[in-house]
């Protein structure tokens, strides 16, 4: 009676529960055009239940998990030309990766000052908050890049990191990494690349010639990377990782940790889900690295015929796209984002830029775009854009 009665009251919750559900916009669907997270990979979905217990906040109770972790971060430090002297951290994402990043700095400096540019993400405001840090920002250039003319001059006594963005989250540029590691080598200034977006395809796009900036440890300037697997990486939420040039550094954020299996745990995170890293370490197994250049590749054309479909529109872009984030200029944003929503459509609202940004991921393909533009078209022309 009692096995029956919780088969019973555990089907009325699974119920009640996709009825909440229906409610959502969904990955698989294609209809989240404007998202920079990813429906995750087949084989990340069935290995994210499989490891679902598992904790790499507490490694000696899952030693397979944690050397699947390790595997992960060899896949990642590789593509990226880490240094043998380098390690990675696993962290929740893009936002945990920077506040990561900009503790460590501070710990190795005794600095405040962190300078950055205007298009940088929205977790470096939470960063100054949480660790009494002060952001001086730098002005974009037309390409809304990094204006990387105006870096030394903001440079002061108290500067303890320089961020440049591999992927900005508006229109998906790339600020001129090159250029800000050389003045961060000779002003010995330690410089963070926030590539949470980019770290997982403009990697891939340049071993395929692309001609985008480099942005790996070639570059003697970086000392840390973020990135995200659950971005561009096909991977399940929530899988970020902080690269550092230097292991040791992960001394400055560990803490004695009596009660679990390791005497010092690093980072902000305790409980650390071992299911998204399995995940994402399945997904680089299938993958492998030529697997994700065709991958890539393949974005890039979607995106190049997503482009010419707005175009054809007459609708006006922000900006060439340089990776696969299309901001699309509009004068109706608040009447197109809502009316499309009513359609079943999500895009993402770029206020500043009286925009919208479209991101071709991994699940979106050129039927989806075929699909979406008729009804893009529509709603413009009903709001009075077109």
């Amino acid at each position: 009676m009692t096995n029956r009665s919780d088969k019973k009251k555990e089907g009325k919750i699974i119920q009640k529960l996709k009825q909440y559900q229906k409610k959502d916009f969904s990955f698989s669907s294609g209809h989240i055009l404007g998202s920079m997270c990813s429906q995750p990979h087949p084989i990340a979905k069935k290995t994210y239940i499989q490891f679902l217990e598992t904790n790499i906040g507490d490694p000696g109770l899952f030693p397979g998990t944690k050397e699947i972790e390790q595997k992960f971060l060899s896949f990642i430090l590789n593509f990226l030309k880490a240094p043998k002297t380098a390690s990675g951290h696993i962290v929740s994402g893009g936002t945990e990766g920077n506040i990561s990043s900009m503790w460590i700095a501070k710990q190795l400096t005794d600095k405040k000052e962190i300078i950055l540019p205007e298009s940088a993400h929205f977790s470096f405001k939470k960063i100054a908050s949480l660790m009494d840090m002060k952001l001086k920002s730098i002005p974009l250039t037309p390409k809304h890049t990094m204006d990387v003319s105006q870096i030394k001059q903001n440079i002061s006594d108290d500067t303890a990191a320089i961020i440049g963005i591999a992927g900005t989250t508006d229109v998906g540029a790339i600020d001129p990494i090159p250029e800000i590691s050389e003045i961060c080598t000779d002003e010995h200034v330690f410089f963070h690349v926030d590539a949470a977006f980019g770290g997982f395809i403009i990697p891939f796009l340049n071993q395929l010639g692309y001609d985008l900036p480099t942005i790996d440890f070639s570059l003697p300037g970086i000392n840390s990377i973020s990135l995200d697997a659950h971005k561009m990486g096909y991977a399940a939420i929530p899988l970020g990782t902080l690269v550092l040039k230097d292991e040791s550094w992960l001394q400055e954020i560990s803490v004695n940790s009596q009660c679990i299996s390791t005497k010092k745990q690093a980072g902000i995170l305790g409980t650390r889900p071992g299911a998204p890293v399995a995940a994402g370490y399945a997904v680089t197994e299938f993958l492998q690295n030529k697997g994700y250049q065709r991958l890539m590749q393949n974005i890039m054309q979607i995106t190049e015929y997503t482009i010419q479909k707005i175009t054809n529109l007459g609708l006006e872009l922000v900006t060439k796209p340089t990776l696969n984030v299309i901001t699309v200029k509009v004068n109706h944003l608040d009447e197109i984002i809502n009316t499309l929503a009513q359609y079943g459509w999500k895009v993402n609202k770029i206020d500043h830029l009286s925009s919208f940004r479209i991101v071709i991921m991994p699940q979106i393909t050129k039927p989806i775009i075929d699909e979406f533009i008729p009804v893009l078209k529509k709603t413009c022309k009903e709001v009075g854009e077109l």
